[in-house]
């Protein structure tokens, strides 16, 4: 067995997935869910990590905010280094270093370890994700993508989903060590399992490294995340959020110009995105990201700020989501590879605008029951939505360029839930302090992100009955543009679709632009 991808006209959409597919698929996807589980399992824990070491919340934030910045910096070079060393060592490797990362995680003496151990573990983790794609995108081929994608889906979904509910329990019942230790296991079946099912790969040595491109995009998104991460605590006016912003952004601009004008293999290659459907689709799944990885942040926030409700039962109350997503993917999975996946998200994406809107006009005392089917509402526009995006992006490009367009997916998604935390969140302080002046409550000057919300949490009950209401009002406001960015995601998903109806299947007629 090789990986390679179908030749076209091998296989049919009509098909299932063989059972090679689904062992491979259950073996990657427990690592896919191991790595993007821990990233909202960390963030339950950061007021108690700050308790335990003694530390203060800016700094022991580092944690989450380190593991971010390492993500995004090796994110890049995974594309490049599918192709030069294969995809199975990429995964196994990328495992090796998560699990070690977790294990030294779980042992750390004091917040600075932590936060170093934590960097460590993010260059494994960001490895994993665009490896399990390209993987799975291989090893099923063109024509069973949707299927593949609905399964590769799951976790992305999930892990905002299940990691606070983990989370919690973790912090109240058990240790925040566990948070790392619970890797470890996990981390062993899986590099076993990988080990013994993948398929040996192929060693590519003609691909040469794109180094410009490296030192250009690397640094770029990660001082680029690193600004949107400090604007969410000091607002995008602070010279230390939109300074890092504005050098990241001219840094990434300079590697579009770099990629649009070389003439050897970039890192990414722009122009699969400029002469292909990828280019909408990446669009739709960059504001697609944007609100919903952002809305996955805030709704919890309401439930505990607002409601009272502990970690885990916020979890809990988001959970239907969830299960309505994984309803709807594997039915949008089987219709994508039927009908094609370029006109699913202008199905997806107003369901999960409609799942917005009770969010829109929430009060102290809204029913969870409505809540609960707004949640459920948008996981079933979500499983339209997301992962027939990235299918349409995948099944556009050469068979060559898998493997990069598969890391530029995964860079769309982890800048887009970052700059979808940075502007929600924003919004959400912004908003809070408007509405506690406009009552002439003095805990507007609290209301700055994550500590005004902890502050108001802890109020007394007389104090806090009095904000609740303000509170409430400020979360409404801030889905309010959830939606607004959702509807302008529908603008190209329309694009989207009509370039699918025009151009079938590109990637069975069109060579590899720039693998020279």
């Amino acid at each position: 067995m090789s990986e390679v991808t179908a030749a076209p006209g091998t296989d049919s959409g009509e098909q299932g997935l063989s059972r090679d597919v689904f062992i491979v698929a259950g073996v990657v996807v427990l690592g896919a869910v191991m790595s993007i589980l821990d990233t909202t399992v960390v963030n339950v824990a950061v007021d108690h990590l700050a308790v335990a070491f003694h530390s203060s919340l800016t700094t022991i934030q580092w944690v989450v905010t380190g593991y971010t910045l390492a993500l995004a910096t090796v994110i890049p070079v995974t594309g490049w280094a599918a192709d030069r060393f294969g995809t199975k060592r990429i995964y196994l490797t990328s495992l090796v270093l998560f699990t070690a990362g977790s294990v030294a995680s779980g042992l750390a003496w004091n917040d600075v370890s932590l936060i170093v151990f934590r960097v460590f573990q993010g260059f494994g983790g960001g490895m994993i994700m665009p490896a399990v794609m390209t993987i799975m995108t291989r090893k099923a081929g063109p024509e069973r993508m949707g299927r593949v994608m609905g399964i590769l889906g799951v976790p992305m979904l999930l892990a905002p989903i299940l990691g606070p509910i983990l989370g919690g329990w973790f912090v109240d019942d058990v240790s925040w060590r566990w948070i790392f230790f619970i890797n470890l296991p996990i981390g062993i079946i899986a590099f076993v399992l990988a080990l013994k099912v993948l398929d040996p790969d192929e060693s590519q040595p003609g691909h040469a490294f794109d180094w410009l491109g490296m030192v250009l995009l690397s640094p770029g998104l990660a001082v680029l995340i690193f600004g949107l991460a400090e604007s969410s605590s000091y607002g995008f006016g602070a010279l230390r959020s939109w300074g890092p912003i504005v050098a990241g952004v001219l840094l990434i601009g300079a590697f579009f110009a770099h990629s649009w004008r070389t003439k050897v293999a970039p890192l990414l290659d722009i122009r699969l995105f400029t002469h292909t459907r990828a280019g909408a689709a990446g669009g739709v799944f960059l504001l697609f990201a944007i609100a919903v990885f952002g809305g996955m942040l805030i709704v919890p926030l309401y439930f505990q700020a607002d409601r009272g409700a502990s970690a885990l039962s916020a979890g809990l109350l988001v959970a239907p989501g969830g299960v309505a997503a994984m309803f709807t993917m594997p039915i949008s999975g089987r219709l994508t590879d039927k009908y094609g996946p370029t006109w699913m998200p202008v199905v997806g994406l107003p369901f999960v605008a409609l799942g917005f809107v009770p969010f829109i006009f929430v009060t102290p005392h809204t029913s969870y029951v409505l809540l609960i089917a707004g949640s459920f509402v948008q996981g079933l526009g979500m499983g339209f939505a997301m992962m027939p995006t990235m299918t349409a992006a995948m099944q556009a490009v050469p068979g060559a360029a898998i493997a990069r367009t598969s890391t530029a997916m995964n860079i769309i998604r982890q800048a887009g839930a970052s700059i979808g935390t940075a502007v929600l969140s924003v919004i959400l302080a912004s908003a809070m302090k408007s509405n506690m002046r406009a009552h002439g409550l003095a805990h507007g000057a609290a209301a700055s992100g994550g500590g005004g919300l902890q502050s108001i949490q802890h109020l007394p009950p007389a104090a806090k009955a009095v904000v609740v209401k303000p509170l409430a009002d400020a979360f409404g406001t801030t889905f309010v543009w959830a939606v607004v960015l959702l509807g302008v995601a529908l603008v190209p998903a329309l694009i989207l679709g009509v370039m699918g109806s025009r151009q079938k299947r590109p990637a069975d007629t069109t060579p590899a632009p720039v693998l020279e």
